[in-house]
This record gives structure tokens, C-alpha cells and sequence, in this order.
């Protein structure tokens, strides 16, 4: 084989290596371009624009839209509440994931069961689900009244009184998110290496202590990434407060009490047909979702770290 050739193999090789793993990951940016990045982009563009459907041309406001949403009172009370069920569900959900995670990574019998039922309710119909608890935290024939009866507290009106339908729908993403999330947490626990724990327990460290000193610091990868998910999903919530109203209205209650800000904003945009508002919407919820995730991306991983022996 004369050098000639073996120099055009070799060249061929090098650039393969060198091309082929982007060429290999582009259709997952190619497509993040068309179905996420464009639409991101156009949204800023229509929120400079005072949009109306089928006019020729649209009037420019540039940033006043942002400045009607700062001014807007029922922009600041749906953020109110998106951060109030927001709380409600996540800080709960996460820890009972945590805890739920560590229970079936013992010697239970019947595991694979019981792992199993937990991402039930996961994989039911979200609009059912929400039917359902809409129906249990029911004002006159609700069941979750029934049961406070029995321990003489009076019926409350978890659609009517504001901070109560903020537990009725965090308790709707609890049940819904708690089980896939064990089980994300379930499966970094598994990855430990068992010997760690033999070390641990050689050296007098008991379940409590390694769980804080050995679990919580090696889980932090996938703390991070449960959290963060948890985040964007709760500010984002959408099909809870929409359905959970008895007349199927879906303005967030009557006085607007569990009225969340994608809520509004699917109003401002689809109903009102407030283009550019419910751009301008999207993009302040935008800005507030990578601000919060990011600050719980550096509070769990601080918090995990400070556990490591």
C-alpha cells in the first residue's frame, strides 16, 4: 500500500473522529432550534408588539408591555400564588421523595411491587387525576371534608378560600410527582458502591449517620437535577388550577385565588388574544424560572456538600 493511500486512510480517520460525534448530536440541537429556540426568540420579538391576529401590520410598543405586566395587580397576585403552591409542593414533594427512595432501597418484600405502584400516579391521566381531587376536596360531598368531620374540624371551601386551594392543588402535584421522582432518586442510590457503607458500619456509623454523611453528599448530582425539574415544572404549573373549579371555569377562581401566572397568561393570550401582554408574560415567568432554579441549583449543592464526612 503505498504512502499515498495509507495517508488519505489516515486523514479520512482522523476527521471522522473529529466530525462524527457532532454529527451524531445535531439532530437533537437541529431540532431544540426549530421546536425551542425559535419559538423562545419569537416570543421576545411579539412581546415588543402590541399583536393582534390577522392585521397587516403590527404596532410597535417596544418594552411598555413589560411595563403594563410590572404595574399589572393581577399579574403580582397570580405570581403570588404560583410561588405560594409553588412552595407547598416541592419542599414537601422532594423530601418525601428523598424518604420514600430511601424505604424501598431496603429489604421490603414484594420491592419491584412496590416500586411499581409508587409511579401510578404518575402514569395516570393528569386531567383525571385532577377531576378526582376536585371531587375529594369537595365542599358539601367532598371526602377530605368527611374525614375532617369525623375529627370535629368544620368543612372548609378549598375552592373558594385562597390559601386552602393552594393546599387541595399542592397536594394534587405531590401525588402526581412524588413516585417518579423516588424512583430517580431510588436508582443514584443504587449506583453507591455497597462497600462505602461496610467501611461505615466497620467504623460504628449507623443508618442515621451514614444516610447524612455518606447518602445525601453522593446523591448531590441527582439532587440537583430533581430539584431543578421540580422547579421549572412547579412555576409552570398549568392543568391543576385550570381544572379545579366545580363550574369548570378556568379563571383561577372567582377572585382570582388560585389564578397561577401561565393561567393568566394562557387568558391574556387565548382569550383575551393579548399576543404581545401574554409574550411579555412569558418572558418575565422565563426570567423567574432560571433565576429561582438557579438558586436552588447552588442551595442543594451546598446543602449536600456540607454533609460529607
Amino acid at each position: 500500500m503505498g504512502p499515498a493511500k495509507l495517508g488519505w486512510r489516515y486523514r479520512l480517520t482522523r476527521l471522522d473522529v473529529k466530525v462524527s460525534p457532532y454529527l451524531y448530536i445535531a439532530p437533537f440541537f437541529i431540532l431544540f432550534a426549530v421546536v425551542g429556540l425559535f419559538p423562545l426568540l419569537y416570543t421576545a420579538y411579539i412581546s415588543l408588539f402590541d399583536w393582534e391576529l390577522g392585521a397587516d401590520e403590527q404596532a410597535f410598543v417596544g418594552v411598555e408591555n413589560y411595563t403594563t405586566l410590572l404595574a399589572d395587580a393581577q399579574f403580582w397576585n397570580a405570581m403570588v400564588n404560583t410561588l405560594s403552591i409553588f412552595a407547598m409542593s416541592t419542599i414537601p414533594q422532594v423530601i418525601t421523595a428523598v424518604l420514600l427512595a430511601a424505604l424501598l432501597n431496603t429489604a421490603l418484600r414484594g420491592r419491584t411491587g412496590w416500586r411499581m405502584g409508587v409511579l401510578l400516579p404518575y402514569v395516570a391521566s393528569l386531567v383525571a387525576l385532577t377531576i378526582i381531587f376536585g371531587d375529594l376536596f369537595g365542599v358539601q360531598y367532598g371526602s377530605v371534608n368527611d374525614i375532617l368531620e369525623l375529627f370535629g374540624i368544620e368543612r372548609i371551601d378549598w375552592q373558594a378560600e385562597r390559601w386552602w386551594s393552594h393546599v387541595a392543588i399542592a397536594t394534587m402535584v405531590n401525588w402526581r410527582w412524588t413516585g417518579y421522582n423516588a424512583l430517580i432518586v431510588l436508582a443514584a442510590m443504587q449506583a453507591i458502591p455497597r462497600d462505602v457503607y461496610e467501611a461505615a458500619w466497620v467504623d460504628g456509623a449507623s443508618k442515621v449517620r451514614q444516610f447524612f454523611s455518606i447518602t445525601l453528599p453522593l446523591l448531590r448530582p441527582t439532587m440537583i437535577f430533581v430539584v431543578v425539574t421540580s422547579t421549572i415544572g412547579g412555576l409552570q404549573i398549568f392543568t391543576e388550577p385550570k381544572l379545579f373549579a366545580p363550574s369548570g371555569s378556568s379563571n383561577g377562581g372567582a377572585t382570582n385565588q388560585y389564578q397561577t401566572v401561565v393561567l393568566y397568561m394562557y387568558q391574556s393570550g387565548f382569550q383575551s388574544f393579548d399576543l404581545g401582554y401574554a409574550s411579555a408574560m412569558a418572558w418575565v415567568l422565563f426570567i423567574v424560572v432560571i433565576a429561582i432554579a438557579g438558586i436552588n441549583f447552588l442551595l442543594t449543592r451546598r446543602l449536600a456538600s456540607s454533609g460529607e464526612a
